[in-house]
């Protein structure tokens, strides 16, 4: 499952695998924890080289069970404060640095293993799983996505701000030389706009089937 920030990626996602049975995995808390490894030990975030340095460092571990999903560094619960301001406007930097990239990619194939698994980002159809049985690339109106962003964050977040943000970060990930952020060969691309939550989990629910009920008959 992949698409731009605020497009509904972890909810449909967590949706998708609650109702299917599977595991989940969102990459994207994974960069987040990174990004806040580094603001604890005060490694500049726009010094490529810096952040390289440091990317084996933290431990992250991911929860894959969708109706309670955890990430942790070094051991510490990192799943409320990777959501901050300070966080957000950092990831995309970190994010955009080979070797943090590369030092994930491995523990993601790692966690997907032989499948049985909802997993979302920016380069799952591309880069992370492009042999998935079923691909899938959200996207959603700016002005939508802002409202959605907007509403996991902290009290007072301005929405307008919130969309200049996100539209920052699209234009970070769709030009970065390392797995840009892309809709992969074969990918099902819906627009989540005008639907409910409800409505996507289903779509995508009946797209996994599809793909079963094929797989099973040739």
């Amino acid at each position: 499952m992949d698409g731009p920030s605020g497009s509904g990626k972890s909810s449909t996602s967590r949706g998708v695998a609650s109702k299917l049975g599977l595991r989940y995995l969102d990459t994207g808390a994974q960069f987040r924890a990174m990004t806040w490894w580094m603001l604890q030990h005060g490694v500049d975030v726009d010094d490529a080289a810096a952040v390289a340095a440091h990317a084996d460092d933290p431990v992250l571990v991911s929860g894959t069970d969708p109706a309670a999903p955890t990430i942790t560094v070094d051991g510490t619960d990192v799943a409320g404060p990777i959501r901050s301001t300070e966080v957000t406007s950092a990831v995309s930097a970190v994010s955009t640095v080979p070797a943090v990239r590369g030092r994930l990619l491995r523990e993601q194939r790692a966690i997907i293993g032989d499948g049985g698994i909802v997993v979302e980002g920016r380069d799952i159809g591309t880069v992370v799983a492009p042999d998935a049985a079923v691909k899938v690339y959200l996207t959603a109106d700016p002005e939508a996505r802002a409202v959605r962003r907007t509403a996991e964050m902290s009290a007072g977040t301005d929405i307008t701000a919130t969309q200049q943000d996100l539209l920052r970060r699209d234009r970070i990930d769709s030009g970065r030389a390392t797995a840009p952020l892309a809709m992969a060969d074969g990918a099902h691309h819906i627009d989540t706009t005008p639907f409910t939550l409800d409505e996507v989990v289903d779509q995508v629910v009946a797209l996994v089937e599809e793909a079963s009920a094929a797989s099973e008959g040739s």
